[in-house]
């Protein structure tokens, strides 16, 4: 103890204790400086050189317990940045009315839209083949009856000056010509024998309403064949819908549309005509990074359920 006392201590650890003594020397006597304390430390601190240490030591203890409790809650701030925000509806057009973009084609802004693509060309008066050119903008829904009666005294009124009286009959035939087809094909119709367009398993069934299961995917791997499941004509090939990555779709008849999503490769190019189990596309990867083909089948612009029309496996 009269080591301790006088500050000589002779002890195995005296060298680290007379470093310690000499810093807290050197504080006080800044601290003297500062605040012009008298040189006894006696008249500010009794006790010596080891009450001095003891002070020293109860400040950086003091100094660590404050860092400790003031530590940034780096877990809660994480766990606020990983939460995704919620997605918004695959494809999906909002709004009365439309814009056409370079790259548009009147039968992908009606499947975003979910109408029949015969319906919009109806509203703004788009004769087939139902062209559409950048910067027009289309009418969505079905206008007022005034106004659709308009729209529709002036397409029919463009062409009559050109008509010529002779040419009448000729043109009056044509409606019993298609007349007599139109049971044709409504027996062609009845004809689609749907096939799968691909070999896997269903990882996500079709679903009414809901705008993220308009279809089924089917999972396989990567660079898998896709194989059109009826054949008809290629009305669209691409990219440029929201959520389907490389995209095909086929027209079937007046009423069938099928469509072909998460493409690795597009075989395809619009205008082509595909025959049943023709191979159109390589089977790529979806939004979540796993092999699979989006399929859809729709009936007049609206989804059906594929499973009620393809075969059972």
């Amino acid at each position: 103890m009269a080591g301790l006392v006088d500050g000589r201590s002779r002890g195995p650890h005296s060298p680290d204790l007379q470093v310690l003594t000499e810093q807290v020397e050197e504080t006080v006597a800044l601290k003297q400086e500062i605040f012009r304390l008298p040189n006894d430390r006696s008249d500010f601190l009794p006790g010596g050189r080891p009450a001095l240490v003891c002070v020293f030591l109860l400040i950086v203890c003091g100094l660590a317990g404050c860092t400790a409790a003031w530590r940034a809650p780096v877990e809660a701030r994480g766990t606020q940045a990983s939460q995704a925000p919620a997605r918004s509806p695959r494809g999906s057009i909002r709004g009365d009315e439309y814009r056409v973009r370079r790259g548009d084609t009147l039968v992908g802004i009606a499947w975003q839209k979910g109408v029949d693509y015969r319906s919009i060309a109806s509203w703004n008066g788009i004769p087939p083949p139902y062209r559409i050119y950048p910067g027009q903008t289309l009418r969505l829904k079905p206008p007022a009856r005034g106004n659709n009666q308009s729209a529709v005294q002036t397409s029919k009124a463009r062409p009559l000056p050109v008509t010529r009286p002779t040419a009448r009959p000729t043109k009056a035939t044509a409606p019993k010509t298609a007349s007599r087809q139109a049971p044709k094909q409504a027996a062609a119709k009845t004809r689609l024998a749907w096939r799968w367009p691909a070999k896997g398993r269903i990882v996500s069934s079709f679903k009414a309403g809901d705008p993220l299961r308009k279809g089924i995917k089917i999972s396989g791997r990567s660079g898998k064949s896709i194989l059109a499941a009826e054949g008809g004509k290629v009305v669209y090939s691409g990219s440029g819908l929201i959520g389907y990555g490389r995209l095909i779709i086929v027209k079937h008849n007046d009423n069938y549309l099928s469509a072909y999503g998460h493409n690795r490769k597009i075989l395809v190019k619009e205008g082509d005509r595909v025959t049943k189990g023709k191979k159109i596309a390589e089977m790529g990867t979806a939004n979540s990074g796993d092999p699979m083909l989006h399929f859809e089948i729709r009936r007049d612009g609206k989804p059906v359920d594929p499973m009620r029309l393809l075969p059972r496996l």
